[in-house]
């Protein structure tokens, strides 16, 4: 009797985004389609592992945390042991920083393919060039550029993907029963934070005479979400609608997050991790974009209406803080948003998208 041949292990180092890391997903599936045999491994940073549980493209999460037990070089070192215990064959890097190749490096993984950035080409036995057109692609493009260049074929229609379990999906609609909402009651989801900084949020007044709108329109519960510490956003928004929504923000995992997103009507929505999850599970959404690059970042859905305002001279500036009035945000109107929820949910009733 012959010995089977060991399974081919491939490490891929996550990006450290929420929503960046949802726009992986087409290139982890690629990569799960072009290496059917293979185990694949992805590290993550701890929010991002637990958005990939049960994902099936991969088959195991290992949680760098680089703000807990691998925090310094010690730390480091004490994953690159981990890593190097398992015995990688390669080792692909989404990410992009210094750190990912290092780590890789240290770990002794024969083969580290990923972009020749951040001063990390001599790290890399198969370094990809940035050019120009790379960059001006959308970013789940930039992915599958990546694995193209290292043979893997794209797919023909790239989707987003994530997964949600049945447990989870019961347990959010008991958590919603207990706090009075009926099974079949629509919910229209708000956020209103953006991790990345205050530039890219939009006003709480705004949301606020969206939500009315829209939920008086469909008969829907508001339940406003986020993080923590997008609470004091929430909070005004809760203050200036006329009818009390359900605030949980602050108050879910990311895993209670996506069952609630999945189980939302629609969501209104900043350029967010929260959109592109939503993206993910095939929530309508109207997203407002301000300071960011629409045409690189937007969700990847046929169910997603993009709202933001024309001839602004200095947007995208991609910057955290504005430093001028907010003018980009400013130019997007309650009503504009509104309008393209009403049009986008009534394509979504008719079967267009």
């Amino acid at each position: 009797m012959t010995a089977s041949a060991p399974t081919k292990e491939i490490l891929v180092r996550a990006v450290n985004w929420l929503g960046d890391a949802v726009m992986t997903t087409p290139a982890l599936a690629a990569l799960r389609e072009a290496s059917p045999g293979a185990r694949i491994t992805l590290v993550a940073k701890p929010l991002v592992a637990d958005l990939f549980k049960g994902h099936p493209d991969i088959d195991e999460v290992m949680v760098y945390d680089r703000d807990g037990v691998h925090r310094g070089f010690s730390g480091k070192l004490r994953m690159a042991s981990a890593l190097r215990a398992r015995r990688f064959a390669s080792a692909i890097l989404f990410q992009n920083a210094f750190d990912a190749a290092l780590l890789a490096f240290l770990a002794g993984i024969p083969e580290r393919a990923g972009y020749s950035t951040d001063g990390r080409g001599l790290l890399l036995t198969r370094p990809v060039s940035v050019t120009a057109e790379t960059m001006a692609l959308h970013e789940t493009e930039y992915y599958l550029s990546l694995l193209s260049a290292l043979g893997v074929p794209r797919p023909a229609t790239p989707a987003l993907r994530l997964h949600v379990s049945e447990v989870e999906r019961a347990g959010m609609a008991a958590l919603l029963a207990s706090l009075g909402i009926e099974p079949g009651r629509p919910l229209l989801g708000i956020n209103p934070g953006a991790t990345f900084g205050s530039a890219k949020r939009w006003f709480p007044e705004r949301f606020a005479a969206v939500a009315d709108a829209l939920s008086d329109a469909w008969g829907a519960e508001v339940v406003l979400l986020g993080s923590r510490k997008e609470a004091p956003l929430s909070d005004a928004i809760e203050a200036a609608m006329n009818k009390r929504p359900l605030n949980l923000t602050g108050r879910t995992t990311v895993r209670e997050m996506m069952a609630l997103l999945e189980r939302c009507a629609f969501l209104v929505t900043n350029d967010s991790g929260p959109m592109h999850i939503a993206a993910a599970l095939g929530t309508p959404l109207t997203a407002i974009f301000g300071p960011t690059e629409w045409d690189r970042t937007s969700p990847l859905t046929k169910r997603a209406r993009l709202v933001r305002a024309d001839d602004i001279a200095c947007a995208p500036c991609k910057r955290r803080e504005c430093d001028r009035e907010h003018i980009c945000m400013l130019g997007v109107t309650a009503e504009m948003v509104i309008e393209a929820s009403l049009g986008l949910s009534r394509e979504v009733a008719g079967g267009r998208v």
